[in-house]
């Protein structure tokens, strides 16, 4: 099949070695970033932070979380051009839902008379994904990955090669970066850049996915 969809999501890879003298530009940086803020959530909750590592001295501290565990990705702290770490709210209130209903009436989605309704109305559905103790991260999380997939294919459209990391500890990143964090949990980064040409092992090799008819059932 020949489409630019599926060119993309075929040209796609998770890349291993990363060049570090090759930078992703600043104006397809922005892109990405609002291509990210665009990304679509269950009751349109926005339940999360995107932090952008990009200095040196961030991935250094971004290094420093793989102290304790998953080192096989530790050498993407530095070598990839940015670290996007994936961020949700594990407490997600109807006061932070207010905030989306506010933006909701003042872009001009949604008419002011149904304020209540949507305010109401949709947090009940956070609410059923809400324990006693008032955590709701699971379902937060899950919006997350939302925006992760809507990364993915915004970056193979750009040609920038990307590397989804769940394999990070939670607990350091929630104490190096716990003043940009702000009291938000990250569970999985994305490292995005250029692969090293001789060394990124996984580049150029052919897709390897189930059959449609294994996956997918057209009822």
């Amino acid at each position: 099949m020949s489409h630019p969809i599926i060119n993309d999501l075929n040209a796609r890879y998770t890349a291993k070695v990363y060049d570090p003298s090759k930078r992703v530009s600043s104006e397809d940086m922005q892109i990405l970033l609002e291509a990210i803020r665009l990304s679509a959530s269950s009751i349109n909750s926005q339940p999360w932070k995107f932090i952008v590592i990009e200095s040196d001295e961030a991935k250094q501290r971004f290094h420093d979380t793989f102290a304790n565990k998953f080192q096989f990705n530790q050498h993407h702290a530095k070598a990839a051009s940015h670290i996007i770490l994936f961020a949700n709210n594990p407490r997600f209130t109807k006061e932070d839902y207010k905030k989306v209903v506010d933006v909701e009436v003042s872009s001009g989605h949604l008419p002011a008379e149904m304020y209540d309704n949507m305010l109401n109305g949709g947090f009940t559905f956070a609410e059923s994904n809400t324990d006693a103790s008032g955590f709701n991260g699971n379902w937060t999380k899950a919006q997350t990955y939302i925006a992760l997939g809507n990364t993915l294919h915004v970056l193979a459209r750009l040609g920038i090669a990307s590397t989804p990391m769940e394999g990070v500890d939670k607990e350091l990143i929630g104490e190096i970066f716990a003043k940009e964090l702000g009291g938000f949990e990250c569970e999985f980064g994305l490292a995005i850049g250029y692969h090293k040409d001789g060394e990124d092992y996984n580049y150029g090799l052919p897709k390897a996915r189930l059959p449609q008819e294994d996956v997918i059932t057209v009822l």
